[in-house]
């Protein structure tokens, strides 16, 4: 259960950093930037992974 729970806060930092956070040039340090993105991809990972994963397979292809 542990690794699932790891698993989807690494998917959800990464869905975050390609769907919401693809454009923008985060200003701060790397502590906040970090907690920004691991939060928002924990919450909202639902959706940003399967979003983040077809946007992957559209530019890939």
């Amino acid at each position: 259960m542990l690794v699932l729970i790891i698993l989807y806060g690494i998917l959800g930092y990464w869905a975050a950093g390609k769907t919401i956070y693809r454009n923008y040039i985060m200003i701060g340090n790397i502590h906040s930037i970090i907690a920004k993105k691991l939060t928002t991809g924990i919450f909202f990972g639902w959706i940003l992974i399967p979003v983040a994963i077809i946007m992957y397979i559209i530019e890939n292809k």
